[in-house]
């Protein structure tokens, strides 16, 4: 019976091969990565015959490849893992367990990366093993361990994998060096390295510069605002900066308006030109809001157009309309800018027993775009 499903399955290989590969040639040299891809990797067909495109394996080498999915077993990982694995990184059939494979695992267990902390690890970022363990891996373990206890640690490599990749030694310490250096405090760092890496990842000169030009702008290193406002000046060009500043000005807010905006809400200007000019236009010119309650509530340029603003705006007018409540722009703001829990509470669930499909009228408004006149 095996015979006949190997059979089966070397005529079905033959011919797929045949099909996709340019010569029956490369097909027939292709035929034996295949059918071990399939038989002791666990690929689904199709994935084995695009991964054979990447990869050739030599019957003389099955013997050294089925130690790596020993090893890879040994190690926490299950067919599943090990097929989305290899079809990931077919090369990692090719390493050498002894010299490559084996003192990267250990090290990374004996740091916490136990259980499936260490085959989900992998998985999210396979090129972790082509990096070289005293150079990379080791650096930059050590030095995220000084800062995250060992689960903040877990975490942040699972939220940001690619952290195990980078330059710890000539990037993130520096960074993080010229950051304490300027007051910005310790528990602050390691809740950007937590959950927004990437801003410590950057070149060291381009930290200096947003580092620099916040200070100049007043806002305080050891505040809060001071880590956002670099998050978002490293995120853009000084050309995309200098154009944004020009965007609001024409709307006739002045740089200095513009500037004291994002020295209170720095994400202001991290949105898209689209996006603001979209909520700009609708709260000047639909709702008719004074130019200076929009520089009092930056917040309302941060919600989203079409999901938020318009669906609570299409609410509000119906509670007005009814005389549920009074039309004056410093309710209409606090019902833009509340927590989705909060604004359910205060303005819709509140009223189901006037508006009884308000709550449906809400969600409908929130699926679809409705113009509001």
């Amino acid at each position: 019976m095996a015979n006949i499903v190997l059979r089966n399955l070397h005529f079905l290989v033959q011919k797929r091969l045949l099909a996709t590969l340019p010569t029956p040639t490369s097909a027939l040299c292709s035929s034996f990565t295949v059918e071990y891809l399939v038989q002791s990797c666990g690929l689904p067909l199709e994935s084995a015959i695009s991964t054979s495109k990447k990869l050739q394996i030599d019957k003389k080498q099955t013997h050294r490849i089925d130690s790596v999915l020993k090893f890879l077993k040994s190690n926490g990982f299950d067919d599943a893992q090990i097929a989305k694995l290899i079809t990931k990184r077919p090369t990692i059939l090719h390493y050498k367990v002894l010299n490559n494979l084996e003192p990267k695992f250990n090290f990374l267990i004996e740091n916490g990366f136990v259980g499936q902390n260490l085959p989900e690890l992998v998985l999210l970022n396979p090129v972790v093993l082509t990096r070289s363990l005293d150079s990379h891996i080791k650096p930059a373990v050590q030095f995220l361990k000084k800062l995250l206890s060992t689960n903040d640690m877990l975490a942040a490599a699972k939220r940001s994998s690619w952290l195990l990749n980078m330059d710890s030694v000539g990037t993130i310490q520096p960074n993080v060096a010229l950051l304490q250096s300027e007051g910005v405090p310790l528990d602050v760092i390691t809740k950007m390295i937590l959950f927004q890496p990437r801003t410590v990842m950057q070149n060291v000169d381009r930290m200096a510069y947003a580092v620099r030009t916040i200070k100049d702008l007043g806002i305080d290193p050891t505040g809060p605002m001071f880590v956002r406002a670099v998050r978002v000046m490293i995120s853009m060009k000084e050309s995309t900066w200098k154009r944004k500043i020009e965007f609001f000005k024409s709307y006739g807010w002045s740089e200095d308006v513009v500037l004291s905006v994002f020295k209170r809400q720095p994400f202001c200007l991290a949105c898209s030109e689209d996006k603001l000019g979209r909520v700009m236009d609708f709260f000047l010119n639909t709702v008719k809001l004074e130019p200076e309650t929009m520089i009092a509530n930056p917040l309302l340029l941060m919600h989203g157009f079409e999901k938020t603003v318009l669906p609570r705006y299409n609410v509000f007018k119906i509670l007005v309309s009814k005389k549920l409540i009074k039309r004056d722009n410093k309710r209409l703001c606090w019902l833009i800018t509340q927590s989705e829990r909060r604004f359910l509470d205060n303005f819709v669930l509140k009223y189901l027993n006037e508006v009884p499909d308000l709550l449906e009228i809400y969600h409908s408004s929130k699926e679809e775009t409705v113009e509001i006149p």
